[in-house]
């Protein structure tokens, strides 16, 4: 059944009578809207204030002339009638008349419990007792004579085929046996036995589900009873991002296409989970009336554009960075308001995610925040690229790789238009230098250590004539003292740490070091959730080397 109000206004209605009419009021309601749904023609459309006055015998406030679809009101009028008994916590005992349960109405009518499921979506209308100490689902016997009296034929359809003898049984379960021996999965096989023996394909579903529960040895599908595991699960959302159908995925592990869809929505939940979604706050994002401001498109200069020219001898990439235009500072202060604010209302809407049964629609909604955010950024970087440009000339040395720090720079800037907080005034320009420079004064040091390994010059070569080499022996323990630091401070990781540590850095000899990428694929996670892995795993190794006093380079 669904839960889900399809009209916000009738939602509101719910809770304003929960919340401020008294017990006695609700009881009226319930029974106004329950007569009222019988008046509702499905075809036709009506207006709210109509059906606020036939409910509550007031008018509303408002003047509007909003028109809803009869079949949303059908459905959000029984949903109206349950919550609100829910809210009264109405004995059986009270009631003005007899209440039949769900197991009392299938013996009743000679109907599964699913029939009676389908029927309440079909119009039976249900409120809600208090019974033996807890809610449960009831029916007035007023509500089902008129339920049945408006649905003649669907009762007796239901009466009709409800129930199987044993021999329908039976021939429903060779038949299944026989088909599901071909490879077709459960849908597959409920809807060919349906057409078959003339029965409903959820009434041949039902039917072997219940009897693969009861007679696990016999199933037609023993292998619905096994539970994937999570790299199964991981497996099926790969092949389906790269183009594999769920009915292809469905067949391949015996399951069902359902089942299979709502694997990939966990998965891509759990993806979601792990989206960057750390942000700036400002008390700006709580107040509606300034999201028009926030979303709106970049404002456009007071100032003509100036072109900068390229610094001579730059490859062409290079040069082209500056043909884009320098950002104003009310442009800055725009982007990013604009990235931390899509941000933090993808963080918003994930914290109601419902990991168990994601929505779709709200996954959808997480994952264009997101991306709109990433593309602001984009540009905010774009727009100051050329400031690593000019931060590395200055700190490049005769031996330096200047690609290399260009692309430390780049990753610099990356983190530091993260990192930003716009609020204050500054200059974004300002904080990414000092953010730049303190990483190539950290990172050059070592980049020397590295080069004098690889000395090439004639001078340099009869430098290294002279043997300098220490005594082998000597370092071979050296070496062997190393490695045991190492495995010993990696214990401190847990276990997928360790994994990451080893394959980003090359711990293990028989193989080559792996990009952020590449470990992401053979652990079935992102890049960027690797990176993240890795940071606090890297965190833990200082604070393991520094407690055992090994020495780190500077």
């Amino acid at each position: 059944m669904n839960n889900e109000y399809r009209i916000a206004s009738i939602r509101e209605l719910r809770d304003q009578q929960i919340k401020f009419a008294p017990r006695g009021k609700r009881s009226e309601q319930a029974d106004r809207a329950e007569k009222l749904l019988t008046e509702i023609d499905p075809v036709r459309d009506y207006p709210f204030d109509f059906l606020f006055y036939r409910v509550t015998e007031v008018r509303p406030d408002s003047t509007g002339y909003r028109l809803i679809k009869g079949t949303d009101v059908v459905h959000d009028l029984r949903l109206f009638v349950e919550d609100i008994t829910d809210s009264m916590n109405l004995r059986v005992e009270e009631a003005a008349e007899p209440v039949h349960t769900v197991e009392d109405l299938s013996k009743m009518f000679n109907v599964s419990t699913k029939t009676i499921s389908r029927w309440r979506d079909q119009g039976l209308v249900s409120r809600r007792f208090l019974a033996e100490g807890r809610k449960r689902v009831g029916f007035l016997h007023s509500s089902v004579e008129r339920f049945v009296s408006q649905n003649k034929n669907r009762v007796a359809r239901g009466e009709r085929f409800s129930q199987l003898s044993d021999s329908e049984r039976d021939d429903i379960l060779d038949r299944a046996r026989r088909i599901a021996a071909t490879g077709a999965n459960l849908s597959e096989v409920a809807r060919t036995v349906a057409q078959e023996v003339g029965r409903s394909t959820e009434t041949i579903r039902y039917t072997i589900k219940k009897f693969d529960q009861q007679n696990p040895t016999m199933a037609v599908f023993p292998e619905q009873r096994e539970v994937l595991s999570e790299e199964d699960k991981r497996a099926i959302f790969q092949q389906h991002h790269r183009g594999i159908s769920t009915v292809i995925l469905a067949k391949r592990y015996r399951r069902t296409r359902g089942s299979i869809v709502r694997i990939l929505n966990e998965q891509r939940a759990a993806k979601i989970m792990e989206l960057q979604l750390d942000y700036i706050p400002n008390p700006v994002f709580e107040d509606p009336s300034m999201v028009e401001s926030i979303l709106s498109e970049l404002p456009v200069s007071s100032e003509p554009t100036r072109k900068l020219k390229a610094p001579i001898g730059l490859p062409a990439y290079l040069a082209s960075l500056y043909d884009v235009p320098l950002l104003t500072r009310e442009q800055e202060y725009h982007l990013f308001r604009k990235m931390n604010y899509l941000k933090h209302a993808a963080a918003e809407m994930r914290d109601k995610l419902d990991l168990k049964i994601p929505s779709v629609a709200m996954m959808e909604q997480i994952e264009e925040l997101y991306e709109k955010s990433v593309d602001v950024k984009n540009k905010i970087v774009q727009s100051n690229l050329r400031l690593v440009v000019s931060i590395a000339k200055r700190h490049l040395a005769p031996n330096d790789d200047f690609f290399g720090l260009i692309s430390d720079g780049n990753m610099s800037l990356i983190r530091a238009a993260e990192k930003f907080d716009y609020s204050r005034g500054n200059k974004f320009s300002t904080y990414a230098s000092w953010a730049i420079m303190k990483n190539f004064a950290r990172t050059i040091p070592d980049e020397f250590k590295h080069q004098d390994r690889f000395r090439t010059s004639n001078e340099e070569v009869f430098d290294f004539q002279q043997d300098r080499r220490a005594d082998n022996f000597a370092m071979e323990i050296d070496q062997a003292t190393r490695t045991d630091q190492i495995q010993k401070i990696l214990h401190t990781l847990d276990q997928r740490e360790q994994q990451i540590i080893v394959r980003r850095f090359g711990l293990d000899h028989r193989f080559e070091p792996l990009t952020l990428k590449e470990v992401g694929e053979a652990m079935g996670v992102t890049k960027e959730r690797v990176r993240q892995l890795e940071a606090r795993a890297l965190s833990k190794l200082r604070a393991a080397a520094d407690q055992a006093k090994i020495d780190l380079p500077e």
